[in-house]
């Protein structure tokens, strides 16, 4: 089972990170970092690159394609090599996945078109444009295609999905090998539960997180 995993320069690194630590550990995975070109691809920070091992067309027919969200998503929106590649691997794949404002670049491929979807709080209404159905969901399975909310919900939809691929059990070994059991120190991971000034502090920040 091959699972691609895209990167473009500008990505947010847990968002390819999370789900590549999780589906990784799936019995006969073979996870391939894949980028318009091998080399490697820097995350929004700046500070952190990930090595992409093949191009775009060294990964024709991928099982599972997990696109990450980041700003630079906002530069592969036009009908690019990316968009191009996710319309020709989605017609192969098991499982087409996003976290983040990665589901923007799915519904830009018109993979999303009438179907439910989530994505980073403060691009998510913007799925509709795409034609889209924003639902405010943590993760969201819609057939093949299964979208999670901004950053740390992608750990959540690789759990869910190794599930799906392998069975419960198997995804609980996963689950209990990483020992994630979050029990966050604050209850600001949501714009409902977020002080007023807080989710102000970060739509001051939108463009450095995302597009």
């Amino acid at each position: 089972m091959q699972i691609a995993i895209l990167l473009y320069d500008r990505f947010t690194a847990l968002d390819a990170v999370g789900p590549y630590d999780v589906l990784s550990h799936l019995p006969g995975a073979e996870v391939v970092f894949v980028a318009e070109r091998p080399g490697p691809v820097t995350n929004e920070v700046g500070g952190l690159s990930l090595v992409a091992g093949a191009a775009l067309a060294d990964v024709p027919t991928p099982d599972v394609v997990v696109v990450p969200g980041g700003p630079g998503q906002t530069a592969h929106m036009g009908d690019g090599p990316i968009l191009r590649w996710l319309r020709a691997v989605d017609a192969h794949t098991t499982w087409t996945a996003s976290v983040c404002s990665g589901s923007l670049l799915l519904a830009a491929a018109g993979l999303l078109t009438g179907r439910t979807a989530t994505s980073h709080w403060l691009v998510r209404e913007q799925l509709a444009d795409h034609g889209a159905i924003p639902i405010a969901d943590r993760y969201v399975f819609d057939g093949k295609y299964v979208t999670a909310a901004g950053v740390s919900a992608g750990l959540d939809m690789a759990f869910a999905l190794a599930g799906r691929i392998a069975g419960d059990a198997v995804a609980q070994v996963i689950q209990l090998a990483h020992e994630y059991d979050p029990r966050p120190p604050y209850a600001s991971g949501n714009p409902d539960t977020a002080p007023r000034a807080i989710a102000d502090a970060v739509l001051a920040r939108r463009s450095a997180i995302v597009s």
